[in-house]
């Protein structure tokens, strides 16, 4: 009874409390004027605070999206050998975790930022009104004070835009505290460590640190963590050295911060103040010289995911891909450098002809033009720059940062706007000729398939063309080898005997008769099929491929990649266009017993941001690779990849001739390697184009010099002087890769003794390793062998011999047959070079 007493009297001192409070705010509404408009002003404020925040709150991003947030991040590219060789980036970002973070660095941040960071809910009041009365302030000239704490810079640089403006701003806060609802502080502050804009194209911390000291985060000085703290108020201010002294004066009073905030102490931040700020101007270069090959690897890896995060979550520039390539540093830097050396081995000696480019005076400053135009070189010492001013027999040069210096030996077809190498000399520069030749090399593994050196040109930075992958170029006789092979599949064997003799076809009333020929002319005999390819015989060529049949022929070159091609007996001389990376994928099905790759592949795998494969170039599935344990049966194998576009035994039997083509045929300035290599040389008409495609078990390579815009080389130039020398560079810098492995024979293949002039088996002689040995070894198809030579065989193939030479001395001996060559019919001819 007595508790109930109580409550009801309490509950009756309440009603009588409320009547009170209403009389009293009835009395005041009717009584006076100033608070009834005061009340209506309240609530219409109240009223429109609650549609304010319904009209900023209803379009704002949602504060959840952040937990499956993804960092835009560029496509990481790693070598055969796991190494970092490029990335593939528009800003400069490295994602790091929380713990990656050094202390010091995030008190400096702190200190510069947020001090309160730790305790506030999302939102600093007191910076917020300090914030507002700089905004308010008529006197301020400048962007008025920010105010913002590190959630609300995270609201802003990843959820908002950087609109300057009080909505935005309201925005802004809004969205701070429902941040801090959905994230700890420690993933607020790891992505605004990663995110925040600091410069030089850097978004994050380890960016910066590895753009403003080209060192990683956990490397930093206490000045330096310090100095990264300056940049989130004015990034492009306090980068610039002239800006030097008012970066000083910002680092030292964040140190002052840290030290009044407890986490450093007076003779640390003593010692800090006192270091320079050591910006670096340039990075070390980190990466490779290897950019037709990486932008390759870009080409495809863009036709897969798009570019930017819009195309899709594996972006090449924002998805965070890491993609393996099969790269070679060694074979790349030794592809680029031979390819290198034959270029300016052939332009020795020829004047400055044409500008790498040419660059419009009326524009504005040229070297500035030049600095935007990303044109450049990596050769020893030279620089791209560009004739800013000439008068006479002197110019000066300006080059891409800005400076100018005194040009020599300056060429008198060069004029302003010219842009040119330079290399420097005593207190100026001269003038280096870039090849107006070009050419390109690409090597390959025959067993997979993986591309492991590829240089389309001179150099990337003066033109991303390819010339290894783009160039449509007519492969001369290197076409020959599928020729042969065409004529082993119809029956022939590397000792059948083909004519070496004008061989004439009937092409309609319209073209008439068209008759085909020798390089040089000459011809006549018979000859073992092997001496043709060795000799590189356009006649024996002609007459191997009628006899099997031109579309045989033809569907060889498609089998195996080279191309499709109309059945004209030209085109077995290399009349159609194709690539560098299709002859030398070709070249590998030979190499690797008939079984190819398609045209090679650049990428091995990829994985996205968190590890994950999501593609490889190996689909070959591996069953039980993936055991938990091993259940002590055999070890699972990997089946065999590639496609089989050739007899085994064919493939072989061209490969074994190809040897000869080193050892005593076109290619012979290749045999002083004294490896078992196998090639074909080729020279087009003009010549135009001058090959070499070729190489062992385990590399095969490919190179062709010519100009983009086919025209005469000269008339001594063949793939035997020009192109088979950078095959020798290639392998003299890679000796090691090569070893001394022999080609092997598939099952099938008969080695037989014969002669190796006529082709007839040998019983009573044994072959030697001399290249013009008599007696050689011979692979055939079984059943194929061919018969015991006689006395009169081996007189008549020296009568024949001897005949030949003393029909070349005297074509020699001819007035007005200098060395040069003759001018080249329509069709395609070949070098005859080597010995015999």
């Amino acid at each position: 009874m007595a508790e109930s007493s109580i409550l009801g009297s309490a509950r009756g001192r309440i009603a009588a409390t409320g009547a009170a409070v209403g009389n009293w705010y009835a009395r005041n509404w009717r009584e006076r004027r100033w608070f009834r408009w005061g009340n209506i002003l309240l609530v219409l404020g109240l009223l429109a605070a609650l549609i304010g925040w319904f009209l900023l709150s209803r379009d704002l991003p949602d504060a959840e999206s952040l937990l499956e947030y993804e960092t835009p991040l560029p496509t990481m590219v790693r070598g055969a050998d796991g190494e970092i060789v490029h990335s593939y980036a528009r800003e400069r970002r490295i994602q790091l975790q929380y713990t990656d973070f050094p202390p010091q660095l995030i008190e400096a941040f702190l200190s510069a930022e947020d001090r309160t960071f730790f305790s506030h809910g999302g939102v600093d009041l007191f910076g917020t009104a300090n914030a507002v009365i700089d905004y308010l302030n008529p006197a301020r000239t400048r962007r008025a004070v920010g105010g913002s704490t590190i959630t609300q810079q995270v609201a802003k640089n990843v959820l908002l835009s950087d609109e300057y403006s009080v909505t935005r701003k309201l925005k802004e806060m809004i969205l701070a505290r429902r941040i801090e609802g959905v994230l700890s502080k420690q993933e607020i502050l790891t992505l605004y460590l990663n995110e925040i804009p600091l410069g030089r194209r850097s978004f994050g911390v380890q960016a910066a640190s590895r753009a403003y000291f080209d060192k990683d985060v956990g490397d930093l000085t206490l000045s330096e963590a310090a100095f990264l703290a300056i940049l989130p108020k004015a990034p492009e201010r306090y980068g610039r050295e002239r800006n030097q002294q008012a970066a000083i004066d910002r680092r030292n009073f964040v140190l002052e911060q840290m030290q009044r905030n407890g986490f450093i102490t007076a003779s640390e931040a003593a010692a800090a103040n006192s270091q320079p700020l050591g910006l670096k101007t340039e990075r070390a270069e980190r990466y490779v010289d290897a950019g037709y090959f990486l932008e390759e690897v870009r080409r495809q890896l863009l036709e897969r995911y798009g570019e930017t995060a819009e195309t899709g979550p594996n972006s090449v520039y924002a998805g965070g891909l890491w993609v393996r390539t099969s790269l070679d540093t060694e074979m790349q830097d030794a592809a680029r450098d031979a390819l290198r050396v034959g270029l300016l081995r052939y332009a020795a000696g020829k004047a400055w002809r044409v500008p790498v480019a040419t660059l419009d005076p009326t524009k504005g400053d040229l070297t500035a033009q030049l600095a935007s135009s990303n044109i450049g070189i990596r050769y020893k010492d030279w620089r791209m720059g560009v004739i800013v001013e000439k008068n006479g027999d002197s110019a000066t040069i300006g080059f891409s940062d800005g400076t100018t210096h005194p040009l020599s030996n300056v060429p008198s077809a060069i004029k302003v706007g010219d842009v040119t190498a330079a290399a420097p000399s005593g207190s100026g520069y001269v003038t280096r000729t870039v090849p107006e030749v070009s050419g390109a090399f690409l090597a390959e593994d025959p067993k997979t398939g993986r591309i492991m050196a590829m240089q389309g040109g001179f150099d990337s930075r003066l033109g991303s063309f390819n010339r290894a992958t783009q160039a449509l170029r007519q492969p001369g006789s290197t076409i020959k080898p599928f020729v042969y092979a065409t004529g082993l599949d119809a029956g022939m064997t590397p000792a059948t005997q083909v004519p070496d003799q004008a061989y004439c076809v009937y092409q309609g009333a319209a073209l008439g008769e068209k008759c085909f020929r020798n390089f040089g002319g000459g011809g006549g005999g018979t000859h073992t099929m092997r001496w043709g390819l060795e000799q590189s015989r356009n006649l024996m060529t002609v007459h191997i491929a009628a006899d099997a049949g031109m579309e045989a022929v033809t569907n060889t070159f498609k089998r195996v990649g080279i191309g499709d091609y109309d059945n004209y007996l030209s085109f077995a001389l290399g009349a159609g266009d194709t690539t560098v990376a299709r002859m030398v994928s070709a070249y590998t099905a030979l190499a690797n017993w008939g079984r190819m790759h398609g045209e090679g592949t650049v990428i091995d795998y990829v994985q996205d941001r968190r590890g994950k494969v999501i593609w490889r170039a190996d689909k070959r599935d591996c069953a039980g690779c993936n055991m938990a344990e091993w259940d002590g049966k055999p070890m699972p194998r990997l089946g065999i990849s590639g496609q089989q576009v050739m007899d085994p035994r064919t493939a072989f039997q061209v490969v074994h001739m190809l040897q000869g083509v080193v050892q005593r045929g076109t290619a012979v300035r290749l045999r002083s390697l004294g490896l078992p290599l196998f090639g074909k040389t080729g020279t087009t008409s003009g010549p135009t184009n001058a090959w070499f495609v070729g190489g062992s078990p385990n590399i095969v390579a490919g190179m062709y010099v010519g100009y983009d815009q086919p025209r005469d080389l000269g008339g001594w130039v063949q793939g035997g002087n020009t192109a088979a020398p950078i095959m020798k560079e290639f392998v003299e810098a890679t000796r090691d890769r090569w070893g001394d492995d022999e080609f092997v024979a598939p099952p099938g293949v008969l080695m037989v003794k014969v002669d190796r002039r006529s082709g007839k088996r040998v019983f009573d002689a044994t072959p030697s390793s001399e290249p013009l040995a008599a007696v050689i070894w011979e692979a055939f198809k079984p059943d194929t062998e061919p018969p015991r030579s006689t006395r009169n065989d081996q007189i008549a193939a020296r009568r024949n011999e001897i005949l030949e030479l003393i029909r070349q001395a005297r074509i020699a001996a001819q007035p007005n047959r200098g060395p040069q060559r003759q001018e080249a019919p329509a069709d395609f001819v070949e070098e005859q070079g080597g010995i015999y």
